[in-house]
């Protein structure tokens, strides 16, 4: 097998050539939104496990579906709200001259998905949607470079006994394909055992990239503890406040079936990073992404899948520990608590 050797050179979704991501958030308002864009359009397809997923464009991904192409993929806080990022990410693009031509207009086609972040401590007492907005500015600030954790998407993610976030992580197998995963975490469940310290992630942790604590010595098993998040949403009769989005990419050709079937795959690494995953209170899904026609042989598919398993689990964790704090929190941060 083409197992990983290193992670690449920025640890990043980024280091798969061609791609880049933006961020932008109002931390009063505990919310955000992220942008993935190719510098050319980019194949991608979507699948769907958790139970209350909130998207935009999505069943154009499906692999029988007449869309070949994407321009960009948003991640967005807000619920409902925030899927008018896609929107803003759109009118950026369009005035880039990017999108899908028909006759002579331009159609940039932005699929999305959202996590629920609208009960976290921030004030959502806005007069105007602000994610069309932000859904620009993310777009405007797209790089090879950017922070994870309480940034973008994840500014107001939440986790079960801690604060979620924006992560990242990548891979470079041996046949020279780089792998990589981008993620908000903001699930029901736990990214942690019960001692809150050590991540489920850990036998897949690469230098010490979330704490290096390592693989908790006395509890293996999930103890169904309550969580904290879970008890400040009943406060709220908003127990359906989750969802764990992220994006696996890689730069080996793709068509877009082995791109759904990518997604599907990467799947597991969110059911390692997260006990419980996939459950009907979460719109848990990953989008699938080649920036490269064609087509690998199962062989090499097989390793791809695989190193986008474990890139999701440390990108999930990554998201988690690099999570700060800020006014008016309803939980800690990883490294406060």
């Amino acid at each position: 097998m083409g197992v990983v050797s290193r992670p690449g050179p920025r640890n990043l979704i980024t280091d798969v050539a061609g791609l880049k991501v933006g961020n932008s958030q109002v931390n009063f308002f505990k919310t955000g939104s992220t942008v993935l864009v190719g510098d050319v359009p980019f194949t991608a397809s979507v699948h769907v496990m958790g139970g209350a997923p909130g998207t935009k464009e999505t069943d154009l991904l499906a692999p029988d579906k007449t869309v070949d192409k994407i321009d960009a993929l948003v991640l967005s806080g807000g619920s409902a709200f925030g899927l008018d990022a896609c929107s803003g990410v759109m009118d950026g693009l369009r005035k880039m001259g990017r999108g899908f031509p028909v006759g002579p207009v331009r159609v940039p086609i932005v699929p999305g998905a959202i996590i629920f972040d609208l009960i976290n401590g921030g004030n959502k007492d806005w007069v105007e949607n602000p994610y069309r907005e932000l859904g620009r500015e993310a777009l405007s600030t797209a790089s090879g470079e950017f922070p994870l954790g309480t940034v973008g998407a994840g500014t107001g993610a939440l986790a079960a006994m801690q604060k979620g976030g924006l992560g990242s992580a990548s891979v470079v197998l041996k046949n020279g394909y780089t792998v990589g995963a981008l993620v908000v975490a903001n699930p029901m469940g736990s990214v942690t055992t019960a001692s809150g310290k050590y991540f489920w992630a850990a036998p897949f942790e690469v230098d010490g990239e979330f704490g290096g604590m390592g693989v908790d010595p006395e509890h293996a098993n999930f103890d169904g503890k309550q969580s904290l998040k879970e008890a400040a949403m009943m406060v709220f009769n908003a127990e359906m406040s989750n969802t764990t989005i992220a994006i696996v990419a890689t730069d080996a050709p793709l068509t877009k079936t082995q791109c759904h079937r990518l997604a599907v795959t990467a799947h597991d690494g969110m059911a390692r990073a997260i006990v419980p995953s996939h459950t009907p209170l979460d719109g848990d899904l990953i989008f699938g992404v080649s920036t490269t026609n064609g087509a690998v042989d199962y062989t090499i598919f097989r390793d791809i899948g695989a190193a986008a398993t474990v890139c999701l689990s440390r990108a999930i964790a990554r998201g988690i520990y690099e999570a700060t704090s800020h006014a008016d929190d309803i939980l800690p941060t990883y490294r406060s608590s």
